[in-house]
């Protein structure tokens, strides 16, 4: 037997101990670049693009695979792919599905990196940009041409919060032969199913919910069955791969999405009902609340809300307020992204394409994390009292 001191291989490991292996609750995490094949049929298959299995490591390896498998059963779709960020996933969708003299419809309330990609990248391509109404529905064919090849929703919307109706557009598109493409990054699988309602694929910001800690970057796709190959392939052309620790902290995320976002919608909904009660708050902006104008689409299609909504001042603030205001608050952080445990302030005034009914007005949104609401509420009342009504 060799000395503690020497390297023992896992196979020389296993016989020493009898051929037995560790096993663990969670799978291991896979890394490398080299995949070994069995035989010399194999390595065959392989050269011809025959082989089954992965063939090299910007394959995926089986960490990434165990991450997809879990998320395409909870979308109740046809397969999954992981990118190395939110936006990377929506790059890549938008190109596969795209080509020179095509036209997209983007929701005029999609997260703004989306926006700027197609207005600035895609239009050098010759793929051209209109931007739609941030809560269209079953007017949708006032907006398609010949040239219409894919609908982008995100219902609902960053920000501002409108919601589209998924049902009515995907019912139009599939009449049309148009792609549907939705991110669902705020309801994730667990409150909205998009692929059920007809969309073809469903994008998540895994950063947000999915992981719900704060500490990695990473993107995901769903398709169904008529777009799968079409992705497969692109996404292999590309060299497409995520990080294998990342995809280990999303598939541990699985496990807890589930028990963390009830928690979430619970904090969420009795921090917004509070709001509502405020004299210095004009609107919340919360789909879950009667007085959302989108309300009953919600309702129809959405099995629970996300921590993540907004509100705005009846008063228009200057940004000295505003800055009083925010610099009060104790419980939130201050910074960009959501999904997190820690609840987070931040505070803009949106620009879109289209008309915005908050138009040069601070809207505020807020991430509600995991911790007392009691505790968010008398912070943001702290934060309240620093404002003059």
């Amino acid at each position: 037997m060799k000395k503690n001191s020497e390297i023992v291989s896992w196979d020389e490991y296993t016989r020493i101990h009898g051929g037995k292996q560790i096993k663990t609750i969670n799978p291991s995490i896979q890394s490398g670049s080299t995949v070994l094949f069995e035989s010399y049929e194999d390595l065959v298959l392989a050269r011809s693009d025959k082989y089954p299995g992965v063939t090299y490591g910007t394959g995926g390896l089986s960490t990434q695979k165990d991450f997809e498998s879990a998320l395409c059963k909870l979308e109740n779709g046809h397969s999954s792919f992981a990118f190395s960020s939110g936006l990377s996933a929506i790059i890549n969708t938008l190109m596969t599905l795209t080509k020179s003299g095509d036209e997209i419809l983007l929701c005029d309330n999609v997260y703004g990196p989306t926006a700027r990609f197609c207005d600035s990248v895609l239009d050098r391509y010759n793929i051209k940009t209109t931007h739609i109404p941030s809560n269209v529905g079953a007017n949708i064919s006032e907006y398609v041409s010949s040239d219409t090849k894919l609908i982008f929703l995100e219902s609902p919307g960053s920000n501002t919060f409108e919601m589209q109706d998924i049902r009515a557009i995907s019912k139009f598109a599939q009449q049309r032969n148009i792609t549907t493409v939705i991110d669902n990054t705020w309801a994730t699988p667990i409150f909205l199913r998009p692929l059920d309602l007809g969309i073809d694929i469903s994008i998540h910001s895994a950063t947000k919910y999915i992981c719900g800690y704060s500490d990695m970057l990473m993107g995901c796709v769903t398709v169904n069955e008529k777009y799968s190959k079409q992705y497969h392939d692109f996404y292999h052309s590309m060299e497409k791969y995520t990080n294998p620790q990342d995809c280990y902290l999303a598939l541990r995320g699985l496990r807890t999405l589930n028990v963390r976002l009830r928690t979430h919608e619970k904090s969420a909904l009795k921090v917004a009902r509070w709001l509502q009660s405020k004299t210095v708050v004009d609107i919340v902006l919360h789909p879950a609340l009667d007085s959302h104008p989108q309300h009953h689409l919600w309702k129809r299609d959405y099995s629970g809300s996300a921590g993540l909504f907004g509100f705005v001042f009846k008063k228009a603030y200057s940004e000295d307020d505003m800055a009083l205001f925010v610099n009060a608050l104790n419980m939130f952080g201050i910074g960009f992204s959501w999904g997190g445990f820690k609840s987070l302030i931040t505070v803009g005034k949106y620009k879109r394409e289209g008309k915005v009914k908050y138009q040069g007005r601070h809207i505020v949104r807020l991430n509600i994390g995991l911790e007392d609401p009691d505790d968010l509420i008398k912070d943001l009342e702290c934060g309240f009292n620093y404002l003059n009504d």
